[in-house]
């Protein structure tokens, strides 16, 4: 904890193994780490190093064989699957490299889906100030099939936004789009953070992506091996052994 204040994730001791006897395979092993509200946190590895795994866990998609994993202070790992189900819709928000959109929905029903299937009201200007921050106010009538990539990620990224998540798991977000667009959404997130105070945990294997984070957990062999604050893309490079 940061000051006595209840980090947003928290992960205690979170194991998971896959299979079991001789074919049994650990994919995170004794993992401890707190995610504080406001921080932007990049999960780095190797492919087999846990990082998929890491964020399942944190996000309640999948249950840790052993430690607990506590969002908001809620202990995740002792709730039914309908609680989970209901912690998913309500307090996380969830940004893929594949976007996800439904085709046939327009970007604004696109990020009015999570409060429709949550059968919730939208904040007043809520979608209006997100989709303005995005820059595509002018872009939402549309379908996604009318939306370049990075119009399509920034849909995502508001749709994960709308209900007022106190965390967003952000999947490779950029691993679809070109350079430019790339950049574009990580100043996109990188505002919320800073001006929203939202929490981000993205995984990634690109050290130009990383660096956008406030600071990046290393894993290997399903442990965290070191965590860099204030990262440069050259320094996580470094830390990767990329040459």
């Amino acid at each position: 904890m940061n000051g006595g204040i209840e980090p947003t994730v928290r992960l205690d001791g979170v194991g998971k193994v896959y299979g079991t006897g001789v074919s049994a395979v650990a994919a995170l092993r004794d993992v401890s780490h707190a995610f504080t509200r406001g921080s932007f946190t990049a999960v780095m590895g190797p492919s087999g190093s846990g990082k998929t795994t890491l964020l399942q866990c944190a996000a309640g998609l999948t249950r840790p064989t052993s430690g607990s994993v506590s969002v908001g202070g809620a202990d995740i790992t002792r709730l039914s699957e309908a609680e989970l189900s209901g912690l998913r819709r309500h307090r996380i928000g969830f940004v893929f490299q594949a976007f996800n959109l439904l085709p046939a929905l327009t970007g604004r029903e696109n990020i009015e889906l999570p409060l429709r299937l949550a059968r919730r009201r939208p904040v007043p200007g809520r979608v209006e100030e997100l989709v303005g921050r995005a820059g595509i106010a002018e872009h939402v009538h549309r379908r996604p099939h009318e939306l370049s990539g990075g119009q399509q990620q920034r849909v995502a990224i508001c749709r994960a936004l709308v209900a007022g998540p106190e965390v967003v798991f952000a999947d490779e977000p950029t691993g679809n789009l070109d350079a430019r667009s790339g950049r574009e959404i990580l100043g996109l997130l990188r505002r919320v953070v800073d001006d929203l105070e939202q929490t981000v945990i993205m995984v990634t294997h690109d050290p130009a992506v990383a660096a956008h984070a406030d600071r990046v957990l290393f894993l290997s062999d399903g442990q965290v091996v070191n965590v860099m604050e204030a990262p440069t893309a050259e320094a996580i490079a470094a830390g990767l052994g990329i040459h």
